[in-house]
């Protein structure tokens, strides 16, 4: 099969790495792609926006499988229109989508189905927003709030605030100050849930779930947790807090009853569906939903998976996953992100990279490329999150170990990362999760 994969960041190094070890696969492009893609794919300078352009080459290049890596494009509705165009993609309509273009949408869904996650308000103007705040800054004060962006943020439009006087400045920022564009012009305000978070990703065909190995992302720029939000600086898998018998517990109260709201809706949900859990001391409820692969979880998760990833998207486009089933190597993950000075705010572009071959050189490092691009022979920076580091293990410290010492030998100007990923779980045995 001839395979084009739309998107440039390391998830999409990620899905094509996999998928690049399909027996079923003969050619892979990936538009635009980046500097690592570029090593095992044909990258096509084509915007993942682009849907227009995307179709007209689709059709030259007699693609049989198209795959949508991240949200604007599924969002805008290329799997709509590449569906229309007779090319078979992977991931959910624009309808289906909205649980991820939304979270207005989203929230009311689950309130609708008693899907369980943080008790919420709405508002679509700032006065109202700030009035309903000041009605329970005690409340605010003392046990946080948390104001997201209703539409698309890349990952950024969570504010977690400590005081009734930071969620007033994150409604600013977002709905006034505009710094999410049109997304901003509602905000969804609710509880903040305590517990530790996870990533549930699943493959659906609308009826059936595929469940995935769960990983734990860390959101915050720096260690502890401390810092702004990005769009993630390093995870593992599998995840020691979500045993077999949790992650069953959320297939069946969240996971399964979503992908059935949706259909109730008008919505079949077919492709990649991301649920983020917090683990709270009353079970665990949803903090979010993303319609695609996460970021950096796709990193961790696809190399511990056996299968062929190819069979799980062509089971969900024909609706017959139920004859489908996924083997996983008995292994753990642990991938760590180098990103550029300043991120997640302002940061420089250009900055030529060193030291990938020499951190390659162990065998059980892979190095996913994000924001990176090719100039005069050399690879240079082009994003805010550059590098994906990841190291697989058949124990969490051996693959941490692993991943920061193929880390300390890359190089590129104001070079950062997290010292701390995977460190709640180093002296966790594997056997036991």
């Amino acid at each position: 099969m001839k395979i084009l994969i739309v998107g440039s960041g390391g998830r999409e190094h990620a899905i094509t790495w996999k998928l690049s070890k399909s027996d079923k696969v003969s050619k892979i492009y990936c538009a635009p792609g980046n500097a690592g893609i570029a090593s095992i794919a044909d990258c096509v300078d084509i915007r993942a926006t682009d849907i227009k352009s995307l179709i007209s080459f689709s059709k030259e290049n007699e693609i049989d499988l198209a795959v949508i890596g991240p949200e604007s494009p599924l969002i805008l509705g290329i799997v709509d229109e590449f569906t229309a165009a007779g090319i078979k993609t992977f991931g959910p309509s624009k309808a289906a989508a909205a649980i991820e273009g939304s979270k207005v949408f989203a929230k009311k869904l689950m309130y609708k189905y008693g899907i369980p996650s943080a008790k919420f308000m709405t508002f679509s103007d700032p006065d109202s927003a700030y009035r309903w705040i000041d009605s329970i800054k005690d409340q605010c004060d003392t046990d946080g709030i948390v104001v997201k962006a209703d539409g698309e943020a890349v990952g950024k439009g969570v504010f977690v605030c400590n005081s009734a006087n930071e969620a007033m400045d994150a409604v600013k920022e977002i709905m006034i100050d505009k710094i999410f564009g049109n997304s901003g012009d509602r905000v969804v305000i609710e509880e903040r849930l305590t517990g530790q978070e996870a990533s549930l990703m699943s493959i659906t065909d609308g009826k059936n779930v595929i469940p995935l190995i769960p990983a734990q992302d860390y959101k915050r720029i720096f260690d502890g947790d401390k810092g702004p939000n990005t769009g993630g600086m390093g995870c593992y898998a599998p995840v020691p807090a979500v045993p077999s018998e949790m992650y069953n517990q959320v297939m069946d109260s969240i996971i399964i009853p979503t992908v059935k709201a949706m259909e109730s809706e008008g919505f079949l949900y077919k492709g990649l569906l991301y649920t983020g859990i917090m683990i709270t001391k009353d079970g665990p409820k949803v903090i979010e939903y993303n319609s695609r692969f996460g970021d950096p979880e796709s990193q961790v998760v696809l190399p511990l998976m056996e299968s062929d990833l190819l069979d799980l998207m062509l089971a969900s486009i024909s609706g017959n996953l139920d004859s489908i089933s996924v083997k996983w190597y008995n292994k753990c993950a642990v991938c760590v992100v180098a990103a550029s000075g300043g991120y997640p705010a302002d940061y420089t572009k250009g900055c030529q990279i060193s030291g990938l071959e020499s951190a390659a050189d162990d065998q059980n490092i892979i190095i996913f490329h994000a924001g990176t691009r090719y100039n005069n022979g050399y690879i240079e920076t082009s994003g805010g999150r550059v590098l994906g580091i990841t190291a697989i293990a058949s124990s969490y410290s051996n693959a941490i170990d692993s991943a920061y010492t193929a880390i300390k030998k890359i190089r590129f100007k104001h070079i950062q990362y997290r010292t701390d990923i995977g460190k709640r779980v180093r002296d966790i045995n594997l056997q036991s999760v």
